[in-house]
């Protein structure tokens, strides 16, 4: 296993990582940390349980920043770092995971798979632990400390009240990191802890990918590309679909197909990839 070690001082050390309280003497990662620090970064983070509108809300912003050529950083845990991830990767972009164990034993488990995609896709692995240390529920902060110093925004997309990512918040604040959340349904346990943050002022409101940018300074975004059907049919579901209609009963209706048709239509959209299924039949672009 290649792992390299940028240490305090060294040119290859993170600015941002000496920001922190205590900045680690020493970074351990895997793949070009340079390449990935001279590009704009954005952390998208959340719980670990994921609502319906969580899991879409980080798909868009992930795929849409990821576009764009930001480099999105979160910390390879389950819900929305894991799904920040795996949308920028099925967007052609790069990612920086930020993990609390060492390289050479990661958690979960359930991720290593998609740490080396990250790897395969030109993205960064990085740790503050040595090869063969143990893992300790304190490295779980300290984790979100150096996710947050290591970006340029960060963007909280779904969290609950007393979720991880609140203190990735404070962390962020206190470097003086641009923060950034979405806001979610009132009534939502799952939105709680951003919609905290923003009547508190502790975060700036986020409803489209452009707020992101802006707060990046970038003015004058790339044109997208979307995904062309194959069929009339797959266009004009693919049409609804980037026009914010996602539920399956509302795409069929706008479609007016038969409804074979339309399973099938739908399900050749998903087996080649153009559309994702969010769950409890909604669905979104990759």
């Amino acid at each position: 296993m290649d792992i390299h070690i940028a240490r305090r001082g060294q040119p290859e050390y993170p600015l941002g990582a000496g920001q922190m309280h205590k900045p680690p003497e020493c970074l351990y990662y895997r793949g070009d940390l340079k390449a990935c620090l001279a590009t704009k970064r954005v952390a998208i983070v959340g719980s670990r349980r994921m609502s319906t509108y969580g899991k879409q809300v980080t798909t868009t912003f992930a795929r849409e920043l990821a576009e764009q050529g930001i480099v999105i950083v979160s910390g390879l845990a389950l819900g929305v770092d894991a799904q920040a991830h795996h949308s920028a990767l099925a967007a052609g972009g790069r990612c920086l995971a930020v993990l609390p164990c060492p390289l050479d034993n990661i958690v979960p488990a359930t991720n290593r798979r998609l740490a080396e995609q990250i790897m395969q896709a030109g993205g960064v692995l990085v740790s503050q632990y040595p090869p063969g240390s143990e893992v300790y529920k304190g490295n779980f902060v300290a984790r979100n400390e150096l996710v947050a110093a290591l970006s340029d925004v960060l963007l909280i997309t779904e969290a609950a009240a007393g979720s991880g990512s609140l203190h990735t918040a404070n962390f962020a604040s206190t470097m003086q990191t641009e923060v950034r959340a979405v806001p979610g349904n009132i009534t939502s346990p799952l939105s709680a802890g951003t919609n905290g943050l923003l009547r508190a002022g502790q975060a700036g409101a986020v409803t489209r990918t452009q707020d992101v940018l802006h707060a990046l300074g970038i003015f004058a975004p790339r044109a997208r590309h979307l995904p062309k059907g194959a069929t009339p049919q797959e266009q004009q579901l693919l049409d609804l679909i980037t026009h914010d209609v996602h539920d399956g009963e509302a795409l069929l209706a706008a479609s007016h197909q038969p409804v074979t048709i339309f399973n099938q239509t739908l399900t050749m959209l998903e087996i080649t990839g153009k559309v994702i299924p969010l769950g409890a039949n909604t669905w979104g672009l990759p």
